[in-house]
């Protein structure tokens, strides 16, 4: 994956994007001291280089009466079994993630239903019978405590710290 260097501006750009993605560049601008176009180009500028993948309205499912959240385990009967089988779950509306890990299971899945009832439909009646999938775990959610983007200023203050570590390294380099 490749890493891009952003400077603080596009890293604050991010910051206010993340917190709020129907936030005027006008009023972003404002707050960093630059130009609405300048914002535009910058922005731009992170969507051409990968950074910025789009942006999207968010549901909260339990106001659409999904009111059961669950994690699922997918064992696969045979290595060659992933492409066919996601392709099926592609199909399958419940799931909102699919993840492709390491551990006891070659996938693991977040899903959303109304009720138990509906996440043993979706367990029994669709998912254990892809042809592929050999055995399942489920663990429900009983709270979703954490809900975020990335964090931008996580990932400066490790640039920073990174950085000045290098840094040091270079003195101890020179004064040899």
């Amino acid at each position: 994956m490749i890493s891009h260097q952003l400077d603080l501006t596009d890293r604050r750009i991010l910051s206010f994007l993340i917190k709020n993605a129907r936030l005027p560049y006008l009023e972003i601008a404002r707050e960093c001291g630059i130009s609405g176009a300048a914002i535009h180009q910058r922005v731009h500028k992170m969507e051409q280089m990968g950074i910025i993948t789009g942006s999207r309205l968010l549901v909260k499912p339990q106001a659409l009466g999904l009111n059961v959240c669950a994690f699922i385990g997918v064992s696969l009967s045979r290595a060659n079994a992933y492409s066919q089988v996601i392709d099926t779950l592609k199909n399958i509306p419940e799931i909102v993630e699919c993840h492709f890990i390491t551990g006891n299971h070659a996938l693991m899945l977040k899903i959303y239903c109304k009720d138990n009832d509906h996440l043993m439909h979706v367990l029994i009646d669709t998912i254990q019978n892809i042809d592929g999938v050999e055995r399942t775990e489920t663990w429900i959610s009983l709270e979703e405590t954490i809900e975020r983007q990335v964090s931008i200023d996580d990932t400066s203050s490790y640039s920073r710290t990174k950085s000045a570590s290098a840094k040091k390294e270079n003195r101890k380099k020179a004064s040899k």
